[in-house]
């Protein structure tokens, strides 16, 4: 080519009907989206200097006729959620005849689904990327490429390009520190993915991206993306008083959020540095209120303690906490959703994502299930699921043949969601973490642009909710007490009860489609497995910020 490559990097649509994309709390602050594509401006930052490239992000574009024939190469890929939406992109940009290049972990770990693409580059895109660009450059570009035993150096990741994105698209942004995490639970493919063994940027590195999100104006919520955080406690400890004299040298710009296990809250030292440092909210996952079932599940970190008060231990350092919970694993003997419900309660945890177990493929569970002959090759053809719900485990989990009927497990499920999403049963769980928020050390400046931004949210917020909403008795309650007994957490309690306009919503969706597939179930008995002895086992920061 006399030019430069263009290439089009597609970032896939998330599955529209999901627990994590907050699409009617985004409305608040005029945003599309919550965050923007880390990995698909990572990629970017990989490939040559002299070619030309556009982002499109399907969540908060339509992709057009006019962006795949602008390109030379189409290069996209995603996670599980986004595979119907992947596949639609590689055949539009094929139909173009344009060259399509697919990775991300849904290739990665399902390479047959994209065999449609002309190249897959899958693992890690700092290990195979190189070497499909070297490979291109001579001509002769493999079919596929795969990572192998080598685990990519993220010491030598470069910046995403930051750049490539509209800020005004999304409610925040997020920065990735570490890769791999050191537990094995059985149901989570983030260790068959990264590994076992932490492997953590430089301080220079991630203060560099920081740095390179404030020189580009952003302010407010940055998520660190790592799937356990503190994996690397010692490096971590080191790292966060540069990240509190950075923050202190530059007047604040930014709160953050990251995920953590809950160990977390037995480590004082590194839970100061983290308040210090301006972390402001923290998700864990809970799993099951059950020891055994924690044990079997290889969840050891959350066994040997009371859970309500590692929670509120976090409170107590004034970071909010959001939860995952998880329905259908072979240990339940009977109803899960009593000791699932108690547990809420007990935290006082507002925001819970409850999910039925889903066999992501390569994990330990899969494999396992597999052996037991009660992996289904064809789970939507034997289930009658409906592929765009498959990665999102509120619609379609169970992928499997369950140790006990099917239909008590949605049962249970339907009780959880329906009880826990109740506006009163909400709004209480929210006025009571927000009285235990310790926020004396919240500190941050945002600058006009974004101080009108939050004050034009705020207004929208009290019309939708304090006049407008059927719940707005609730919303007004918690409100007077937050005032008048801990104003500090008002921030933050005005955006968790602002998320009440994407999870009320959404839970009656998700109450409907289970009445459908209990009525199904009901109808037709799910085949039972025999019995066995080898049984193994980014929440926005703020919508106002």
């Amino acid at each position: 080519m006399t030019r430069s490559v263009r290439c089009l990097l597609i970032y896939p649509e998330f599955v529209r009907a999901s627990f994590w994309n907050f699409r009617a709390a985004c409305e608040i602050r005029k945003a599309s989206y919550p965050t923007g594509p880390l990995g698909l401006i990572t990629v970017a930052a990989l490939l040559p200097s002299d070619w030309q490239l556009r982002v499109v992000d399907c969540n908060v574009e339509q992709l057009t006729d006019a962006d795949l024939d602008w390109a030379d190469i189409v290069m996209t890929g995603g996670m599980l959620p986004q595979q119907s939406s992947t596949l639609g992109i590689i055949a539009r940009a094929r139909g173009r005849k344009k060259l399509v290049v697919v990775g991300g972990p849904d290739a990665t770990s399902s390479p047959h689904i994209y065999a449609a693409a002309d190249h897959l580059v899958l693992g890690e895109a700092e290990v195979t990327v190189p070497r499909w660009l070297a490979d291109l450059a001579q001509g002769k570009a493999l079919p596929r490429y795969e990572q192998g035993p080598e685990r990519a150096d993220v010491s030598r990741s470069p910046t995403p390009r930051f750049d490539l994105l509209r800020f005004r698209n999304y409610m925040y942004l997020g920065v990735q520190f570490s890769r791999g995490c050191p537990f094995l639970c059985e149901f989570c493919d983030i260790i068959e993915l990264f590994g076992r063994v932490p492997r953590l940027k430089s301080a220079d590195q991630i203060l560099g991206e920081l740095e390179r999100l404030y020189a580009l104006g952003h302010r407010g919520h940055v998520d660190f993306v790592d799937d356990n955080f503190i994996g690397n406690k010692r490096d971590i400890k080191k790292f966060l008083p540069r990240l509190i004299d950075w923050q202190r040298q530059r007047g604040w710009p930014f709160m953050f959020s990251t995920e953590a296990s809950i160990n977390l809250a037995d480590d004082d030292e590194l839970l100061k540095l983290m308040q210090q440092a301006g972390f402001a909210t923290v998700f864990v996952g809970i799993e099951s209120p059950d020891e055994e079932t924690l044990r079997q599940t290889q969840k050891a970190q959350n066994t040997r303690r009371t859970l309500s008060d590692s929670v509120h231990k976090l409170y107590d350092h004034g970071m909010f906490v959001t939860t995952g919970y998880i329905v259908g694993f072979d240990s339940e003997r009977g109803s899960v959703a009593p000791g699932i419900l108690e547990l809420i309660e007990a935290s006082d945890t507002a925001v819970n994502m409850v999910g039925m177990l889903f066999a992501l493929p390569g994990t330990q569970l899969a494999r396992r299930l597999k052996r037991e002959g009660r992996l289904p090759d064809d789970f939507a053809e034997a289930h009658g699921a409906d592929l765009d719900d498959l990665g999102d485990q509120c619609l379609a989990g169970i992928n499997f043949i369950p140790l006990r009927p099917r239909a008590d497990i949605l049962r249970d499920y339907r009780r959880v969601i329906a009880e826990s999403y109740d506006a009163d049963n909400y709004f209480r769980r929210v006025e009571r973490m927000a009285l235990r928020l310790n926020c004396s050390q919240k500190r941050l400046s945002l600058g006009l642009r974004t101080t009108l931004i939050d004050l034009a949210a705020f207004g929208r917020v009290i019309y939708r909710q304090g006049i407008k909403a059927s719940y707005r008795r609730q919303f007004w309650r918690t409100l007077g007490a937050v005032v008048r007994r801990n104003p500090a957490a008002l921030r933050f309690a005005i955006a968790v009860m602002a998320l009440y306009l994407h999870f009320g919503d959404f839970s009656r969706f998700v109450l409907k489609r289970l009445d459908v597939q209990i009525a199904r179930e009901d109808e037709v008995a799910t085949p039972r497995a025999p019995a066995t002895t080898d049984v193994p086992i980014a929440i926005p920061l703020e919508v106002v910020t």
